[in-house]
């Protein structure tokens, strides 16, 4: 009868020590899931967002060279989302500026208008990617905490030399002297929690842009260079196709 209830104190001990350690591994993986799902979420900002503010630029200003001078200009130092494809095909064209109000009553003014609506907002969606990047840093760093946490309260050597010492008949015959040499560590390899990723195999760190009034200057000047390289069948197309008839 005694042994009967020890093998019963047993067995609920086990439960109770594998439903903690595995309920907390399964928090952690839950965790991990939430994070994967926010990157692919705070991607669309990077890719449709901030790729067609990026592209319009790289349309207008054209020349190779320009746009390295933009890209110094506003210390951004990735070549994010350029191909020289992009300042040729027609179709990208069309779509990138589908829908964009243009001001401005002259070519050039409309010219350096749009190229300042389009900075304003690859500056606006910039920072809330930054934003976004900086909630992911905090939970990735949060799941690194838990994990520690984790192998701190459930160090599986202890836990199996805790199992042995319950004189549990199947468990001390089974694992007490005749557990193969090396099981806890495939076991440990197999249960293993692995850590996430750092944020930046994922998603690009992008520095903030300088407020437009900070490049203004040198920007027009680039925009100068840039604007006598389009032909007037690109600026019918892209500015003069809005409502501005006035050198139609």
């Amino acid at each position: 009868m005694a042994a009967n209830i020890q093998d019963v104190l047993a067995y609920e001990l086990k439960k109770e020590i594998a439903d903690r350690y595995f309920g907390f591994r399964k928090l952690i993986e839950e965790d991990k899931l939430d994070l994967t799902e926010k990157f692919r979420q705070y991607s669309f900002i990077l890719e449709k967002r901030i790729s067609f503010d990026l592209i319009r630029i790289y349309i207008l200003l054209k020349d190779e060279e320009l746009i390295q001078a933009f890209l110094d200009l506003i210390k951004l130092r990735q070549h994010l989302f350029y191909d020289p494809y992009l300042v040729q095909s027609q179709e990208i064209r069309n779509r990138v500026f589908e829908g964009v109000r243009i001001r401005g009553l002259t070519r050039f003014n409309c010219f350096r208008n749009l190229v300042e609506d389009c900075y304003e907002r690859l500056a606006f969606h910039v920072e809330r990617y930054r934003e976004k990047f900086e909630e992911l840093m905090a939970l990735h760093d949060d799941i690194d905490e838990e994990i520690k946490v984790f192998y701190r309260q459930n160090d599986l050597g202890t836990i199996m030399g805790f199992l042995r010492s319950l004189g549990n008949p199947t468990v001390s015959g089974g694992m007490e002297g005749g557990m193969e040499i090396g099981l806890t560590e495939v076991l440990e390899r197999k249960l293993a929690v692995e850590a996430p990723l750092p944020i930046e195999h994922y998603l690009p760190l992008i520095s903030p842009l300088p407020p437009y009034e900070k490049v203004a200057g040198e920007l027009k000047e680039l925009l100068k260079r840039a604007f006598p390289l389009h032909s007037d069948e690109f600026l019918d197309s892209v500015i003069a196709r809005t409502f501005f008839p006035l050198w139609r």
